[in-house]
């Protein structure tokens, strides 16, 4: 499985990202880059063949391990985008920071946008993607081995029911924690917009989704975008991506 992430990410990345950041970041060759969550390093193994200056931020020891076992001269750093220390570990400020499908799992939403502020150069650019806190499939219902992996919303029941539910169709008894783990700690698209606005983060380029472009690779949906409209776009969306640039 992991394998199979490591080149689903090189294959979005040639395929979408690329083509997307060379649309709308100037220069984009020339920028150094740093991608928080960089997982199995499929990005940045792209990134590094076209001489790009990339380097990763991960917190799970495992993924790190697969990605240099995949490409022993990825430059990933174990860390956690809400250390206080980690700008100072890292040493540098970076032209563009990449945050895909990461913010969503982040709990302390205030120290991460800190450290954002903190790594990205005046004038730099951030991309961030993720999928709304009440959008259909935000509880990541997918992982289970039951058809409840299908159905949307679920992650909004109270527990006690859908631990029932959950127990009735043998699901993993720590399913529906994980669940709520991801509900708890994710991301509505207003929240999200207060954030930029106190870092003086400026939309440059958004869009809304009903089925995200990931979609496209993983499962052979095309994409659909969806309109910008307050309240149902946090209801009705299923990802949502933004390319903003740091106020001089």
């Amino acid at each position: 499985m992991a394998e199979k992430h490591f080149y689903e990410q090189k294959e979005f990345t040639e395929k979408y990202l690329l083509p997307y950041f060379q649309s709308y970041i100037p220069d984009f060759h020339k920028l150094n880059v740093l991608e928080i969550g960089c997982a199995e390093g499929g990005l940045l193994d792209i990134l590094g063949s076209i001489g790009i200056d990339a380097l990763g931020i991960e917190l799970s020891p495992e993924r790190i391990q697969i990605a240099l076992d995949k490409n022993p001269n990825l430059n990933i750093i174990h860390g956690d985008i809400t250390d206080e220390n980690l700008p100072a570990r890292i040493g540098k400020e970076f032209d563009f920071i990449i945050m895909r499908e990461v913010i969503e799992h982040v709990n302390n939403k205030y120290a991460a946008f800190d450290n954002i502020d903190r790594l990205l150069k005046p004038g730099g650019y951030l991309y961030i993607s993720f999928p709304p806190k009440y959008s259909p499939f935000a509880g990541h219902q997918q992982i289970a081995q039951s058809f409840l992996k299908y159905l949307p919303y679920i992650h909004l029941l109270p527990t006690n029911i859908l631990k029932k539910i959950a127990r009735h169709l043998s699901e993993n008894e720590n399913y529906v924690d994980e669940i709520k783990l991801h509900y708890s700690t994710g991301m509505a698209i207003n929240k999200f917009k207060n954030h930029c606005l106190i870092k003086n983060f400026i939309p440059v380029k958004k869009e809304l989704f009903l089925f995200r472009p990931i979609y496209g690779y993983r499962y052979g949906i095309p994409k659909i975008k969806f309109p910008d409209l307050p309240l149902v776009r946090e209801i009705f969306t299923f990802g949502y991506e933004v390319l903003l640039r740091k106020s001089n």
